[in-house]
């Protein structure tokens, strides 16, 4: 499947759906050294090459704002202790909509743990740190190979976003591969 970029946006915080994390697993906060599990979990499920490129892009996007990191990314942890995935309720700017939006960011799961209902436990957490730390909206990045993903997204209220028709192509695709229509 051919890789396009793709956005959503949702225009609120209410009414989305929640879930708890099955047993055995928890959620906790980015705590100092984190960066180093947050590139183990980006790498093992694809997103970069190796863990020093994942610690590059870390520094390029959390590096100047660590402390926020504090507040705002989040990691799953087995019962082991060992983490296994991670997302950030990042913030940043949206063209057509405005400044200091929340962000979804760098949502993973390492591949052995995936299809285990983690995923939407994570979204949800991040969804309600974006409320406690004052956003009313919010928006994310993903890819049409990420289908998976994005079909959990449009069930969160997430809508396609794509102000210049650039991304027609994409939510085409998408459609057809999700079965579903698309407020494109």
């Amino acid at each position: 499947m051919e890789r396009i970029k793709l956005k959503m946006f949702r225009n609120n915080l209410e009414n989305f759906p929640q879930f708890e994390l099955p047993e055995g697993y928890t959620i906790r906060m980015f705590r100092q050294g984190d960066e180093h599990n947050w590139a183990k979990v980006e790498t093992a499920a694809g997103e970069f090459k190796d863990t020093d490129e994942a610690l590059k892009r870390f520094n390029k996007e959390f590096g100047s704002n660590i402390e926020e990191m504090k507040y705002r990314c989040l990691f799953i942890e087995n019962k082991s202790g060992e983490v296994i995935g991670t997302t950030t309720a990042w913030f940043g700017h949206l063209e057509g909509i405005g400044e200091n939006l929340g962000r979804i960011h760098f949502v993973a799961i390492k591949p052995e743990y995936q299809g285990k209902k983690l995923s939407k436990p994570l979204l949800s957490t991040a969804l309600n740190k974006m409320i406690e730390l004052g956003h009313e909206q919010v928006y994310l990045t993903t890819q049409t190979t990420s289908y998976p993903a994005i079909n959990m997204y449009l069930s969160y209220g997430f809508e396609p976003y794509d102000t210049e028709g650039q991304d027609q192509k994409g939510w085409m695709m998408m459609e057809e591969v999700l079965d579903r229509k698309l407020d494109i």
